[in-house]
């Protein structure tokens, strides 16, 4: 795995990993993961000390708007790629005490055949993840915990009181007029508690600052 570089987002425990595709005439190849080229990056060090557990893969239509998940016990940081169309990744953190707590990121991450890189995002615990589609997509995320289905929640990405002072502003746009027509949301994501209701839930204190 050839790492081209390493950028933090405005939140800055978020990182992107960019990574080398070999290009030539037939087309291109690239490792697209390898556990010791990651270790020892001090931009990593959540990262490098991560196990993964279980693989995803996933197809969104065009439209589709995912999230904002998150689970405890065990937690689950999630290292996501956009195989083909193109992803809206979306971070929502959630950690009691930390001074970002209700604010939303995105970031822009198409999958281009004629690039000679590809990306990873990392999402560690402490953080809702979510996604928008555009097109038809297909992304592969790696987890580090298990799935657990008595220890998951939601917050809804339509939640009014989602502070998004920190995404980038085109970005939001698109979300925002995605979920203006699109009925591609689940009843319970679109349903979920807000950020205030998440915060008054007992449970919240699983990712309080200092426990993770």
């Amino acid at each position: 795995m050839k790492i081209l570089g390493v950028k933090a987002l405005s939140i800055p425990e978020i990182k992107v990993i960019r990574f080398a595709r070999f290009m030539d005439q037939r087309g291109y190849f690239t490792e697209t993961y390898r556990d010791t080229d990651l270790n020892g990056i001090g931009e990593l060090v959540s990262l490098s000390k991560a196990v993964f557990h279980q693989a995803n893969e996933s197809f969104s239509r065009a439209g589709t708007i995912r999230g904002m998940h998150f689970q405890w016990n065990p937690y689950m940081g999630k290292l996501v790629r956009t195989v083909s169309g193109r992803m809206i990744d979306l971070v929502l953190d959630i950690r009691k005490g930390s001074l970002t707590f209700g604010c939303m990121i995105a970031y822009d991450m198409p999958s281009v055949r004629e690039y000679d890189w590809g990306e990873w995002i990392w999402v560690p615990p402490g953080f809702a993840h979510g996604n928008v589609f555009t097109e038809d997509t297909v992304i592969e995320y790696m987890c580090t915990g298990q799935y657990n289905p008595k220890c998951e929640a939601g917050i809804s990405p339509l939640a009014a009181d989602i502070d998004w002072r920190l995404c980038d502003r085109g970005l939001k746009a698109v979300f925002e007029e995605t979920a203006k027509y699109s009925k591609l949301i689940t009843d319970k994501d679109k349903g979920a508690v807000g950020v205030k209701g998440w915060a008054d839930d007992p449970r919240a204190r699983n990712f309080d600052l200092k426990l993770l």
